[in-house]
């Protein structure tokens, strides 16, 4: 069997038991080395983990962007990447992981695209923007995230960012109270996080904007095909646009 390509698989994990197999075992087939941080898990992450092959190492938790960046700065590869424990990669996908490197074309890019997919209580998403969301996750290993509270992305000033037909599989919730419970933290991260960096908006965006995403991800993207489902998982986020503003507002004193 043909050695893996150059990649550190790196996951950040606190409590995953129930998910982190098979995010790990999915990588396996692709990656070198694979690397857990984990940042105090109390139940048996770390076990699992390690019966998986991967390398754990332990990281009090420091904030999204921190976590990843410290686990990046372990990884022994010139290329990394970087799942969340509730994502996994299909044969498919492993497939053509695999191809790019084979044939070099890996080198056209310092950054690849992953199309996220979404499992939303069950349900796999097959239209819309939900169903191949752009995600920056497999990247050469100098690259870092850049420091905020809630959605991280990769700098990537001076990169050279390509998409790939990488399709990564992502189980959005579990439950519609786990979900919601996330959200609303986030929501409170991102006000408090744009408030801190001078960003003033006025009464009623959050509205327009929550309307605007209906739109754009129903009727425009087609994701009303997905039927119930996902009518559910755009009101939550709709809901979610409403409450990040709230919160801006709240923070300016609104």
């Amino acid at each position: 069997m043909p050695a893996a390509p150059p990649i550190t698989g790196i996951v950040i994990t606190l409590d995953e038991a129930p998910r982190i197999a098979r995010c790990l075992r999915s990588m396996a087939p692709v990656c070198r080395e694979i690397l857990v941080l984990d940042a105090g898990s109390s139940d048996d992450t770390v076990a699992i983990a390690r019966a998986e092959g991967a390398i754990v190492e332990h990281q009090e938790w420091l904030g999204y962007a921190t976590q990843k960046n410290v686990a990046i700065s372990r990884a022994s590869q010139p290329w990394i990447l970087l799942l969340d424990a509730d994502e996994w990669l299909e044969p498919e996908a492993q497939a053509r992981l695999l191809a790019l490197f084979a044939d070099g074309r890996e080198a056209q890019a310092d950054v690849w695209c992953l199309r996220r997919r979404a499992h939303f209580l069950g349900h796999r998403m097959r239209h819309g923007g939900f169903s191949r969301e752009p995600v920056q996750r497999l990247f050469r290993g100098h690259l870092r995230y850049g420091i905020r509270p809630v959605h991280e992305q990769l700098d990537t000033r001076g990169c050279r960012v390509r998409r790939s037909d990488i399709r990564l599989e992502h189980e959005t919730a579990r439950s519609t109270d786990e979900y919601w419970t996330k959200l609303r933290g986030h929501a409170q991260l991102w006000g408090q996080d744009q408030a801190n960096r001078g960003r003033f908006v006025v009464p009623g965006r959050g509205l327009l904007a929550a309307l605007a995403f209906l739109i754009k991800g129903l009727i425009l993207q087609g994701g009303i095909l997905d039927g119930r489902p996902s009518l559910r998982l755009h009101w939550l986020h709709a809901r979610y646009v409403v409450r990040k503003y709230r919160r801006l507002l709240i923070e300016q004193g609104c």
